[in-house]
């Protein structure tokens, strides 16, 4: 049905008309916007902060190290050149030497999550298993940013977005699209 609403579309005058032949699971899977009339929850692109810091695999510890760190964070995720997670740093692997090429330390392929996920078990997972933050990525791969348990926590208690985010330059508390609006 797709093909036939974007040609429906075209003739009566739209000029931005997209096929989008992945289905609306995957749309939603990207965190992409949707309209409808389902009971709105808070879901994990909420709580997406974009800001964590990221190197390629043939960077240096050093180089690497120095990016995290200097920004405040003890983690850095690895993107190969088309932006997909391939890796984390963080714990032991900042033992190693600085000359060490990042993916020979690297955990590789970390858990993701999909930002259409409910927020809510997320965090009861996270609160579960001990973890503080967790990637988020597109079905693809591609990094969308991380989700820090106590921000998410944090936000399903209704404490405004904008307190939460006040200290965390570039993050809106939401995945931006790319013409900057949020969803």
């Amino acid at each position: 049905m797709s093909p036939r609403a974007a040609c429906r579309l075209e003739a009566f005058g739209f000029t931005q008309v997209y096929d989008y032949t992945a289905g609306i699971a995957d749309w939603k899977a990207a965190g992409l916007a949707v309209d409808g009339s389902a009971v709105p929850i808070q879901r994990v692109v909420d709580a997406i902060r974009p800001d964590v810091p990221v190197c390629g695999p043939a960077a240096t510890l050093g180089e690497a190290r120095s990016r995290a760190f200097d920004a405040g964070w003890d983690e850095c995720l690895v993107l190969d050149c088309d932006g997909i997670v391939v890796g984390r740093l963080r714990g032991k692997a900042w033992d190693s030497a600085d000359g060490q090429v990042v993916e020979r330390v690297m955990e590789a392929g970390p858990t993701t999550v999909r930002p259409d996920g409910p927020l809510q078990p997320l965090v009861e997972r996270m609160t579960e298993r001990g973890t503080q933050l967790v990637v988020a990525s597109t079905p693809q791969g591609e990094l969308l940013g991380v989700v820090r348990r106590e921000d998410a926590a944090r936000l399903l208690t209704g404490e405004a977005p904008e307190v939460i985010w006040q200290d965390c330059e570039g993050c809106p508390g939401r995945w931006m699209i790319g013409d900057g609006s949020s969803n």
